[in-house]
């Protein structure tokens, strides 16, 4: 428990610096990028609706980066991440298909921009079983719990087995998608200090 909340923390202090950055320079594309992937990593600590806000607002940030530099590849892949959340996060096999989609182009564009990136291309290949995992996910009723809410004691104890499996399922598909997005937030995070950090 008090590892999630450092990370929760350090999570907060990132965004928190990448919203003050933005007061101060709104045209800078690595800070939105930056801001889109830790709001990604807060969804995860939220409830599904809230999760969904946040979400929403990651996508807004990170086309604005686009909108800035639009071949910027992190915030491409990011949006990726982002639509396949949010389709993790809807019952409805519909409207979860379509964000698929959406993550499917916006994978298959940073690839394009980066074709030797392996966390494009594995989160491209990842993108194409994720119906299935999505499918996996809610027979099992995880969908909804909170996200950071999975583990045993989220089923019965007459069904403990089960619980842990419908865990396992969940932290294969969320692990790929959050864990990923934090490798672009951290080293944005360590980029910018750095900077900071750097004599003038």
């Amino acid at each position: 428990m008090d590892a999630e909340f450092e990370r929760l923390m350090t999570f907060e202090q990132i965004r928190k610096s990448a919203e003050a950055t933005y007061k101060a320079n709104p045209l800078d594309a690595d800070n939105l990028t930056r801001w889109g992937g830790v709001l990604l990593e807060l969804a995860q600590f939220h409830s599904i609706a809230d999760s969904k806000l946040m979400i929403q607002d990651a996508i807004a940030k990170l086309e604005e980066a686009l909108l800035i530099e639009p071949r910027k590849h992190e915030a491409i892949w990011c949006i990726g991440n982002a639509y396949t959340s949010c389709a993790f996060l809807t019952p409805d096999e519909a409207e979860a298909g379509h964000n698929f989609d959406l993550a499917t182009q916006f994978f298959q564009q940073a690839v394009d921009e980066q074709p030797e990136n392996g966390i494009y291309l594995k989160s491209l290949e990842m993108t194409a079983k994720a119906p299935q995992l999505h499918t996996e996910i809610h027979k099992h009723g995880l969908g909804s719990q909170p996200l950071g809410d999975a583990g045993p004691s989220a089923a019965p104890s007459s069904k403990a087995m089960k619980g842990k499996k419908s865990s396992d399922v969940k932290y294969d598909v969320m692990g790929w998608v959050i864990l990923a997005i934090g490798v672009v937030a951290w080293v944005g995070f360590a980029k910018a200090n750095m900077n900071v950090a750097a004599p003038r």
